[in-house]
């Protein structure tokens, strides 16, 4: 069964080898009771860790069945303690925390072998040892006698060919040793046990073969046995070890319940880095979802516009030696650049064709189109004070938007602008010649206008003050005088004003904003319909201005000069109403959504058309949507990496908790050694600790952010009258636990390190 050939051990003391065997030479039958007697120091613990794997020979060999050892691996090793080996220690060695059933399951789980077959083996050989009635009481609810037939039971469950005892009655009374030695010697019939003791009268009344050892060398053999030909013997096949995942955590699981307050207080403390990013995401998603709203309601009305010339601004470039790398240069050296390179301009050729294309998208896209035509109302009015006065139909400056008009043309959309804007009084104009005045969100509108309209400046008015008033529009065959060739405007208003062709126009009404309005689609000042505009183009396309252009495209009958770049024929003929085609038009998508759609709907226009014949519109909603989205998701990464400071601070903490726990449970490490547990399996066990409390501690934060998420909304909606602001994502939440879960996985690497390089020998005899 068992050859030892010439086995010598040496441990290095400062420096220096210190022989424990001097060479040994011993050879062991399959069934025999064999002691091993000595005094303390003659090696007899060294000879028996060395027979069973936990220790390794300096030189000699070890031959098991007739297989040499000189060659094994460390899985090798695990797997001959597990299927081969069964230990019995003076004291006994069980782990404390697991019950009697589980300990003694221990070495089955190392061989991998299925839970209820486990059961099922591990009872029966306690029952064999008398232990029926404690199969689940933990190791410190039983007497010394009974713990280690506890080992003993943990030993045999494997069904070893060996079995070794350390002074296995070392710490028990005489009458205990008596039925421990007794169990023993009814095990040896029908398989190897080897027992050191110091124990002679044991010995020599239980034992069939006694070997006395003294300075590490074997002075006396009661029956010396021969070596068998290795030919005729059964070679040494063991399989080796594999402790799954599972059993890892199963195994971890009991180890963390036995210190449930710990383990709960570190994986609260873990929580903190889980909480705070979990509670930043929240407010982040609420402040998303918050201004998205705020989006598709605001920045709906927002038109996708598509004007005559769209500018984009760039960098100016260096026309000689550019120098990108440089931002300061320290040289007295001057570069010149061209300024006008910066600017990159567009024209929209808005052409008949894009026009029909447009009427052919889907109306469930939008709630209008409106387009903006060049003619130029020509308006006078009849003042208060009896003059009458030319309407100024724009301001002087234009807004940041783009508005600078009093007169602007209305979506074609009657049921659209209603639902936006409240009629305070008056009526929606129902014919051409009649208008609205638009006024702010407090009822207000721009002193010039009521200027140019002729109304004198007073401190209030009322709607009958508005509703009614008139103006006239002015055709162009009465707005212009013939002057050799040229055309020039009249400046008789009250022979304008009285003609018969010149056009009343009456405000019938005015339109103010919804308070619950997504936006103000309109323009303050006076909105007129796309019918007046249609009605004046029809009469002024056949107007002597327009025919009189149309006979010479080359010279501008406005002023007398040739066209150019800057004032075409096209432009002049818009302005007189001799072309009908519109210079920009104004999308009102249906919701902010719809935008995409839209904006696809124009790209697919310009597919395979040169780039000056080209569609390029501009999404203002989109521009702003786009630095809010960004400066939140700025916001939310700065906020998250402070939250996450304090993860990591947490994540080494719980790594800092598990090698204490490394250090705690050194025998325990010792014990699963013994058992035949590889380096693997102990790394496997404490990094599936840290797994469980990384877990717990990612469930904990995630279930508290909920709690806290509660009163935060309760407070939001107090200040902002925004219900359920917070809110974390299942999603978010499942990603933080994943994440808390790998974060203290990855610090608990190092302790399990430490942990599976633990030597076994000495982790079992610390205590």
């Amino acid at each position: 069964m068992l050859d030892l050939k010439n086995i010598k051990k040496d441990y290095i003391l400062a420096g220096k080898p210190f022989p424990a065997l001097k060479g040994v030479d011993l050879n062991f039958k399959d069934n025999e009771f064999v002691s091993i007697l000595g005094p303390s120091g003659c090696g007899k613990t060294t000879l028996l860790n060395l027979i069973g794997g936990l220790d390794r020979y300096t030189s000699g060999d070890l031959l098991i069945e007739g297989k040499s050892t000189k060659d094994f691996k460390d899985q090798d090793w695990d797997a001959y303690r597990n299927a081969t080996i069964g230990f019995v220690f003076q004291t006994y060695n069980l782990i404390n925390h697991l019950s009697v059933l589980d300990n003694v399951e221990m070495s089955l789980r190392l061989s991998g072998v299925s839970a209820k077959e486990r059961k099922e083996r591990a009872t029966k050989v306690l029952v064999d040892v008398g232990l029926i009635d404690h199969l689940n009481k933990r190791p410190n609810q039983l007497s010394g006698g009974q713990m280690q037939r506890v080992a003993i039971a943990r030993a045999l469950v494997n069904n070893p060919k060996i079995l070794l005892a350390d002074e296995p009655t070392g710490a028990l009374d005489s009458e205990t040793s008596k039925q421990i030695m007794e169990l023993i010697k009814v095990i040896s019939k029908d398989r190897l046990v080897i027992m050191v003791t110091h124990n002679s009268e044991i010995a020599e009344a239980y034992s069939d073969r006694i070997v006395h050892l003294l300075d590490g060398l074997v002075t006396d053999d009661s029956r010396p046995s021969q070596s068998v030909n290795d030919e005729k013997k059964e070679k040494l096949i063991n399989q080796k070890t594999s402790m799954s995942y599972l059993t890892a955590i199963q195994t971890s699981f009991k180890n963390l319940l036995t210190k449930k307050g710990r383990t709960i207080i570190t994986a609260i403390a873990g929580s903190i880095g889980i909480i705070g990013i979990a509670l930043v995401l929240a407010i982040s998603n609420g402040m998303t979802t918050y201004t998205n709203n705020i989006q598709s309601d605001a920045l709906a009305g927002f038109p996708i516009t598509i004007d005559q010339v769209v500018v984009a601004f760039g960098p100016p470039e260096e026309v000689t030696n550019p120098r990108p790398d440089l931002e300061f240069i320290d040289e007295d050296i001057f570069y010149p650049y061209d300024q006008t390179s910066s600017l990159t301009q567009h024209q929209n050729i808005i052409t008949d064709e894009f026009v029909e294309y447009l009427k052919d998208m889907d109306e469930d896209l939008y709630n209008s189109i409106s387009y903006t035509r060049g003619l130029m109302l020509q308006l006078v009015n009849l003042s208060d004070n009896g003059s009458y006065i030319r309407v100024q139909t724009s301001s002087s400056g234009g807004s940041f938007f783009g508005g600078g008009s009093y007169f602007n043309e209305l979506p074609n959309n009657q049921t659209f602008i209603e639902s936006q804007y409240d009629i305070l009084y008056g009526e929606y104009p129902s014919s051409y010649n009649q208008v609205v005045l638009i006024v702010d969100d407090r009822n207000r509108t721009d002193i010039t206008l009521l200027e140019n309209l002729g109304i004198n400046i007073e401190d209030d008015y009322k709607s009958i003050d508005l509703i009614g008033r008139t103006f006239k529009s002015v055709l162009n065959n009465v707005y212009y005088n013939e002057i050799n060739g040229i055309f020039i405007p009249n400046t008789d208003y009250e022979q304008m004003y009285l003609d018969e062709s010149s056009i009343t126009l009456t405000i019938s009404g005015i339109l103010r904003v919804k308070e619950e309005a997504s936006s103000e689609i309109l323009d303050t000042g006076i909105g007129y319909t796309s019918e007046l505009t249609d009605y004046l183009l029809d009469i002024e396309i056949n107007s002597d201005v327009v025919r009189a252009q149309k006979e010479n495209t080359s010279v501008n009958v406005l002023t007398g000069l040739p066209f150019n770049n800057q004032i075409t024929y096209d432009q002049v003929m818009r302005t007189i109403g001799g072309n009908q085609i519109p210079v920009a038009a104004q999308i009102y998508p249906v919701s902010f959504e719809y935008k995409d759609d839209i904006k696809e709907y124009i790209d697919l226009y310009n597919e395979g058309r040169d780039e000056v014949d080209q569609i390029i519109y501009t999404d203002l909603a989109d521009q702003i949507s786009s630095t809010i989205s960004s400066l939140i998701n700025t916001i939310t990464i700065i906020l998250a990496a402070f939250a996450a400071i304090s993860l990591v601070v947490s994540s080494v903490m719980i790594g800092i908790i598990t090698y204490v726990s490394v250090v705690e449970r050194t025998k325990e490490i010792g014990i699963m050694r013994s058992l035949g547990a590889r380096k693997k399996d102990i790394s496997r066990i404490f990094n599936a600790e840290t797994l469980l409390i990384g877990f717990t501690a990612g469930v904990f934060g995630i279930s508290i952010a909920y709690l806290l998420i509660i009163p935060i909304n309760i407070i939001v909606e107090r200040f902002v009258d925004v219900a359920n602001f917070a809110s974390l994502l299942p999603t978010h939440a499942l990603y933080l636990i994943v994440l808390s879960t790998l974060l203290t996985l990855v610090a608990g690497l190092f302790p399990s390190r430490i942990a599976a390089k633990r030597d076994p020998v000495v982790a079992l005899r610390t205590e």
